[in-house]
């Protein structure tokens, strides 16, 4: 069996067809599948064996990409979604009653903050924002309402690598799991889940993907955490009307939380992945260790270029020695600091403008981990809807650039925004 990273980044999740023998997982463009008789179905329905049902709740194309990150993320089991967005709300939709808390960092991708701190609210979920740099703040904004701690591994956009061990040691304490999205870092630099996380998300759109061709998530269940235990997580622990009286806690041991991401909130929130977009993330995974590899060299040879440019006022990037997270990248990240950073541009907002304008190579554009270098003026787009103070906590100030490296050659992406650079 596959041990090493990049050879299951290749091989995990993925066998030739049982029906044809193609090595290729192929897409299967299904609705839904035939039952073998009356007794299957009822047994597939009542949750007594695991079969396909319906592509809503499970597809062999989704099954192969969620086996293959859960054995990149080391974990018990995986669920498919049709974004990271949706991945987070079928993860915390499983966890929260009315009235319940998230503790989640201040540092987050604009949309998680968005996410988190107002759509949440609709539903009487409750965001309480933190500087998680400092894992006491964390344990002091846990309440008998928190249900789960919230981090990304590395934040997007700044580049901020949060102590993962620390924070899952306070969540733990208090009775919580800890949530780390896990988008910035792949399992390629960090693995959440050996650092004591309970639950992994991805945006599969950015890195696992690579490629800018396909919107997916992915939910990863470390299987470790008690979910009986405290009695705060009753969709869990307590019987389920809608499966007669079933407990999944007791049914379904150390998979409770994945199956109940998929058989229950899959089933009535529907967020699915298509089985097209599902094959497109596999075929780009199969390359995530070379590209990874990529993606931070380069990054860090335009970091340094950029430390020492007179029109940049200071760059944050872990990979640098002189960065107040490289100590905790050396301890999570194998001493790399990802492909994504930002960095600050003399003049503040009117120069970021015109340094985004002023591309050729890069694309302007709202995404990362594409193969092609990305770039994008945080306070102008992704966190334009924050108030000032706002942004600047999110590390999303007036004067921050934001660029995802990707895998051309270096001396073009330092070209490129050495151009940009001379029209400011």
């Amino acid at each position: 069996m596959a041990e090493k990273l990049e050879t299951l980044a290749v091989h995990g999740g993925t066998a030739p067809d049982p029906a044809t023998n193609a090595r290729i997982t192929p897409i299967y463009q299904t609705a839904s599948y035939v039952f073998d008789d009356v007794d299957h179905a009822a047994a597939l329905f009542n949750l007594e064996v695991f079969g396909n049902v319906y592509t809503r709740l499970m597809n062999p194309t989704n099954g192969a990409f969620e086996g293959k990150v859960a054995a990149l993320e080391g974990g018990v089991a995986a669920l498919a979604t049709a974004s990271g967005h949706a991945a987070q709300f079928l993860a915390f939709h499983t966890l929260m009653e009315p009235g319940c808390e998230i503790v989640a960092a201040k540092k987050l991708y604009g949309g998680s903050l968005n996410q988190i701190g107002h759509s949440f609210r609709k539903m009487d979920w409750h965001g309480r924002f933190v500087d998680a740099d400092d894992p006491g703040k964390v344990a002091a904004a846990i309440t008998e309402r928190t249900r789960a701690v919230f981090i990304e591994s590395i934040a997007n956009p700044g580049g901020v690598v949060q102590d993962i061990e620390a924070i899952a040691k306070v969540a733990h304490a208090a009775g919580v799991p800890l949530i780390v999205d896990n988008t910035m870092a792949t399992p390629m630099l960090c693995r959440p889940i050996e650092h004591g996380a309970d639950v992994v998300v991805h945006s599969a759109t950015k890195f696992l993907g690579g490629h800018g061709n396909s919107i997916a998530g992915v939910i990863v269940d470390a299987g470790t955490f008690d979910w009986a235990a405290s009695g705060k997580y009753p969709y869990l622990s307590a019987p389920n009307p809608s499966y007669h009286g079933k407990v999944f806690t007791e049914a379904f041991g150390n998979i409770a939380f994945i199956l109940a991401c998929r058989a229950l909130g899959l089933r009535d929130l529907g967020p699915a992945l298509s089985p097209q977009n599902a094959f497109y993330v596999l075929t780009g995974m199969e390359t995530l260790a070379l590209r990874m590899e990529r993606h931070c060299a380069n990054a860090l040879h335009l970091a340094q270029w950029l430390q020492n440019h007179p029109k940049i006022a200071w760059v944050s990037y872990a990979g640098l020695p002189e960065s107040p997270y490289h100590q905790l990248a050396r301890k999570y990240l194998g001493g790399k600091g990802g492909g994504v950073f930002t960095f600050g541009v003399k003049g503040g907002y009117a120069a970021g403008i015109k340094l985004v304008s002023s591309v050729k190579l890069f694309s302007h554009l709202a995404n990362i981990g594409d193969t092609r270098s990305l770039i994008i003026h945080p306070s102008s787009t992704t966190h334009r809807q924050l108030e000032e103070a706002a942004q600047i906590e999110a590390g999303a100030g007036a004067d921050v650039v934001r660029v995802s490296v990707g895998i051309e050659h270096i001396d073009d992406i330092v070209a490129d925004l050495a151009q940009a650079l001379e029209q400011i």
